[in-house]
């Protein structure tokens, strides 16, 4: 996600706090929220995807999904 997005998230936080927001101002913050932890989540699971966990035989195998297993 790029910076300005996430200051404008911050700033309308900020705004929420002290003045309160308008629809339109609440409206723009869900969506920009929505983008963001849907950013934080694709990139939580690439790392995830690329994890190895070795076990006790010193054998590397991948992370799998809970419901893979």
């Amino acid at each position: 996600m790029e910076q300005h997005k996430i200051d404008r998230i911050n700033a309308l936080a900020r705004k929420a706090k002290t003045e309160g927001l308008t629809g339109e101002e609440q409206a723009e913050r869900d969506a920009l929220r929505r983008e963001y932890i849907a950013s934080y989540v694709g990139d939580l699971r690439g790392q995830l995807e690329n994890m190895y966990v070795v076990d006790g035989h010193g054998q590397k195998r991948k992370l799998r999904r809970k419901e893979e297993q």
